[in-house]
């Protein structure tokens, strides 16, 4: 059952209690529908550019595995996490589209989520792996943004 702990397992579930609470909440807000829609698009580039830079020094961006490489630079340089933004973005930016504002409530219960499951634990493995290089990079780039 590892496999499906997941961040996108994680985004989906939040994306179906959107669909939820827009069901029970519902709000006609049509001008949100193009900031949201924005948010979506920005939150997938940054997750396509951070998999594109980690292929690129050869390290993988799945969860629970072993960092074979730090990757500090480039978008990495403005976020320690820019796929778990832009998995954030996605959700907030799908409250929006579904025209639900109030399911902008989810976003920093997922995001509190994935930081207990997901980047806490990553952080202790690159901590363990890379020592006074990630100390640094903690120092200098924040964790969302």
């Amino acid at each position: 059952m590892k496999w499906i702990d997941i961040p996108p397992v994680w985004l989906f579930a939040f994306l179906f209690a959107t669909v939820a609470l827009d069901t029970v909440l519902p709000d006609t807000l049509r001008p949100l529908r193009v900031p949201g829609a924005a948010m979506i698009a920005l939150g997938l580039l940054l997750m396509v550019v951070a998999v594109v830079q980690m292929a690129m020094q050869r390290t993988s961006p799945i969860p629970h595995t072993q960092p074979s490489a730090l990757v500090d630079s480039g978008i990495f340089g403005l976020s320690r996490n820019p796929i778990y933004l832009g998995d954030a973005l996605v959700l907030a930016g799908y409250a929006l589209w579904r025209e639900t504002p109030f399911a902008l409530v989810l976003v920093p219960l997922f995001m509190w989520i994935i930081t207990r499951r997901f980047i806490l634990p990553e952080e202790a493995r690159l901590a363990n792996a890379f020592g006074p290089s990630f100390a640094e990079y903690k120092t200098r780039v924040r964790r969302w943004i």
